[in-house]
């Protein structure tokens, strides 16, 4: 049986041994603020989600993640379509996510109703990565 929650600090090795980008005190306020879920199969966590306020008023997912062995499976669906209804249910119209163009997700965002919607171009020494593509999608309040 499939499970989603919000993100507790009970999840927190969990969701290291994945997010690896988020900072001890960015997890507390995810936990905080709800913007962070954790999917679960059979009591067994195996997938994550954490989003972002995009202009303060634009959600953002910034991070979907399933367990490898556990890809291709639809997880990452459920786990968006659970995000969505939840911004839905918020009051949002619009969604966006995001992702480097030389990465499949854009595939799979696609799939599920995302258009492109720009890019950002990282050339500064040290901070170098392809370029990140923006995706978005709109939602009925």
């Amino acid at each position: 049986m499939i499970v989603i929650r919000y993100v507790k600090r009970e999840d927190r090795d969990f969701w290291f041994r994945f997010d690896r980008h988020l900072s001890d005190q960015e997890f507390e306020n995810k936990v905080h603020t709800q913007r962070g879920y954790v999917l679960f199969e059979e009591n067994r966590p195996i997938g994550l989600l954490r989003y972002n306020l995009f202009w303060d008023q634009i959600p953002f997912c910034t991070l979907l993640y399933i367990d490898p062995k556990e890809q291709h499976k639809g997880y990452g669906k459920k786990l968006m379509e659970h995000w969505q209804d939840d911004m839905k249910e918020k009051g949002y119209g619009l969604l966006l996510v995001s992702t480097q163009v030389d990465e499949q997700a854009q595939h799979f965002y696609r799939k599920i109703g995302y258009q492109d919607c720009g890019g950002l171009i990282m050339n500064i020494p040290g901070f170098e990565q392809p370029m990140e593509m923006f995706m978005c999608k709109a939602i009925e309040k």
